[in-house]
């Protein structure tokens, strides 16, 4: 027999209260403002605020500053390496997440899968500059990591880890990671497993029902995760200022270095608008691709 489930006198009490409250004209509205309002205020108007000095100085509406900014050779190859540095940060951070997202969704047993995620949530808990300075450790020429490599014959000299790209990738790789794991796991969650158990069914192998069936399934994980690790590299600043070398200035270290080195606001205001309306596009682009595509309306 079927067993019906009934919900207590209580239970049934706070859900109408809900409903009631939730009726009431303009309070969702009200719920929506109250954030919006906050975020406006002290985020958008201090924008704004920074953006006019990268077009007002002095004397009124100028354009040297962006003129400056793009005739310059050098800041374009800051603007290149900073983009290489956050394609680079991405890929790996991928590459290491999605075999961790589907062992987290194939895996059974409710005790590995706490352990895993408590792993992967760790680096939230501890200071990311204690972090950053922890790798700066590692990777040294007397660190662990070329120490162990020495000890076991791979190489005969320390490997150069610190003060150039190769750090800065591996520090933030190590930070971003968590965010792209959640990102595939969420989406990973949602496929039926019945798919490619199917795809088995019908007689294909367990690596043809994955990459045909479960994979493509997952891309909108993929392009999410990817996409916000990729926004995120491009304006961190605390590991590559510790982790990275001279040769490996990004874009906000730019903007730092003119704020409090040099004290060029106007530049400093000019290079955060670049960077604001790359991030812009960025988003924007992953819009228009999204948009028409079914999978990602159906998992999301």
């Amino acid at each position: 027999m079927l067993e019906v489930k009934r919900e207590s006198p209580i239970q049934l009490k706070k859900e109408s209260r809900y409903h009631k409250l939730m009726g009431i004209p303009g309070l969702q509205w009200l719920l929506l403002l109250i954030p919006l309002a906050y975020v406006l205020f002290f985020m958008v108007f201090s924008m704004i605020g920074l953006f006019k000095l990268s077009v007002y100085d002095e004397s009124g509406f100028t354009l040297r500053y962006l003129a400056h900014f793009f005739l310059q050779k050098v800041y374009m190859q800051v603007i290149w390496l900073t983009f290489k540095i956050a394609f680079l940060v991405t890929f790996f951070t991928l590459i290491l997440s999605y075999p961790v997202a589907y062992l987290l969704v194939k895996i059974e047993s409710p005790r590995w899968k706490k352990l895993i995620f408590g792993a992967i949530l760790i680096p939230f808990w501890i200071s990311l500059l204690v972090r950053t300075f922890t790798w700066t450790i590692l990777l040294q020429d007397q660190g662990v990591i070329n120490k162990f490599l020495m000890t076991i014959g791979l190489i005969d000299q320390p490997l150069p880890l610190l003060f150039n790209t190769t750090g800065v990738v591996i520090g933030m790789v190590h930070v971003l990671l968590p965010y792209m794991v959640l990102n595939l796991f969420a989406v990973m969650q949602g496929i039926d497993e019945r798919l490619p158990q199917a795809a088995q069914g019908l007689g294909a192998r367990p690596w043809q029902a994955f990459l045909q069936v479960f994979f493509p399934l997952s891309l909108p994980g993929v392009f999410s995760g990817s996409l916000l690790v990729f926004v995120l590299s491009l304006g961190y600043f605390i590991t590559p200022a510790l982790l990275g070398g001279p040769k490996n200035i990004m874009v906000s270290m730019l903007i730092q270095d003119n704020v409090s080195t040099t004290l060029n606001w106007h530049l400093a205001s000019t290079i955060a608008l670049v960077l604001f309306v790359v991030t812009l596009l960025l988003l924007f682009a992953s819009f228009l691709i999204t948009r028409n595509n079914p999978v990602w309306k159906e998992l999301t």
